[in-house]
């Protein structure tokens, strides 16, 4: 399995492979830039089909935290690992203290969070072996979802007043795919400010929570594309934007939580000759990461939470800077971010 040849290798700078017999622990850390400062990722838990299948969303993800952190304003680089099992079936304590353990052994280059299928409680056993844990329950500023779905409410904001010509969510038509940690809080700010929700996921008791609570119309996994709203929300897994999905989406706007929502960087282009204004992921999915930046002995909810709204502000920016340059808003938050995690020699080379 080639790592520097891979289609999704970016110039990491490292990237680990850990194996624990004891545990079962078979998982991968990558780093991919630590220009701004040591890498900052969530862990991610998945059954993933091979290791190859791993490898891509390890190099995808760690690459999507280095851009986030750019643009967030945040003193950190990027990374980010997985772990190889089923978060239902195959957790232990001997699992994610062998994890902390490896983490540990970086020294403090990559400092390990909450992700996809990882919750608090199994942050805090990695933290029982590694002082390199973000978001813990002792010190932390706790589960990140609350604030990552505040900043996609925020970004949400921005991108129907761009596009719609108000951040009034009022009787607007919002699909969220996927309503696990961060798809729930998010439906709870849309569902408080007057949004119709359409939402879906593979798990029934958090469809049924959903319905009950907001009163959120169900559809089935494979209708949430074709779904006739304003706003599609993805808040499960990536590459959920590509060639298949792409022409049954009668939303004018993408923006939710997902992580590596376009299956490939032409789909961002794609999306803008549809005329569908796309919400960057790392942009508007950046509120957790910004929480856990104040977190410490004076940690302040309320000024972490000032900081997360400023994602509205960056989107705003990011497209008008995409209008003016007739750019797809992904490559118009790519390059913005670029200009501020690349060393000054390596900007001045490309400038020439």
């Amino acid at each position: 399995m080639s790592v520097f040849g891979h289609h999704e290798f970016d110039g990491h700078e490292q990237v680990v492979f850990c194996h624990d017999a004891d545990s079962g622990l078979k998982a991968i850390i990558a780093i991919h830039n630590t220009n701004r400062g040591p890498a900052l990722g969530g862990c991610r838990m998945w059954p993933y089909a091979s290791e190859a299948e791993a490898l891509t969303d390890a190099l995808r993800l760690s690459r999507g935290m280095t851009y986030k952190s750019a643009l967030a304003g945040l003193a950190m680089g990027g990374g980010k690992s997985v772990i190889i099992g089923d978060p239902r079936k195959n957790k232990s304590e001997a699992l994610f203290r062998a994890m902390g353990r490896f983490v540990g052994s970086l020294g403090g280059r990559y400092t390990v969070a909450e992700d996809v299928g990882i919750s608090v409680p199994d942050v805090d056993l990695m933290g029982e072996e590694t002082a390199y844990v973000a978001g813990a329950t002792k010190g932390g500023a706790g589960d990140p979802s609350p604030a990552t779905a505040y900043g996609v409410y925020m970004g949400i904001k921005a991108a129907a007043k761009h596009k719609l010509g108000s951040d009034d969510l009022r009787g607007l038509r919002i699909a969220v795919q996927g309503v696990g940690h961060v798809g729930y809080y998010l439906c709870r700010y849309l569902f408080d400010e007057g949004a119709q929700l359409i939402v879906t996921d593979i798990a029934k008791d958090s469809l049924d929570r959903v319905a009950s609570e907001f009163d959120a119309k169900v559809v089935a996994p494979d209708a949430i594309y074709a779904a006739d709203v304003d706003i599609f929300a993805p808040c499960a897994l990536g590459a959920v934007i590509n060639d298949d999905t792409l022409p049954l989406l009668k939303a004018k706007i993408v923006a939710g939580s997902s992580n590596n929502q376009l299956a490939e960087a032409q789909h961002g282009e794609a999306l803008r000759q549809r005329g569908i204004l796309y919400a960057p992921d790392y942009v508007i999915n950046a509120g957790g990461i910004v929480n856990i930046s104040h977190e410490g002995p004076d940690y302040d909810e309320a000024k972490a939470f000032a900081h997360v709204a400023q994602i509205h502000d960056t989107l705003l920016e990011i497209f008008r800077r995409a209008d003016a340059r007739t750019l797809a808003t992904s490559d118009a938050a790519d390059r913005l971010a670029e200009e501020r995690f690349r060393k000054p020699a390596a900007r001045a080379t490309e400038a020439a």
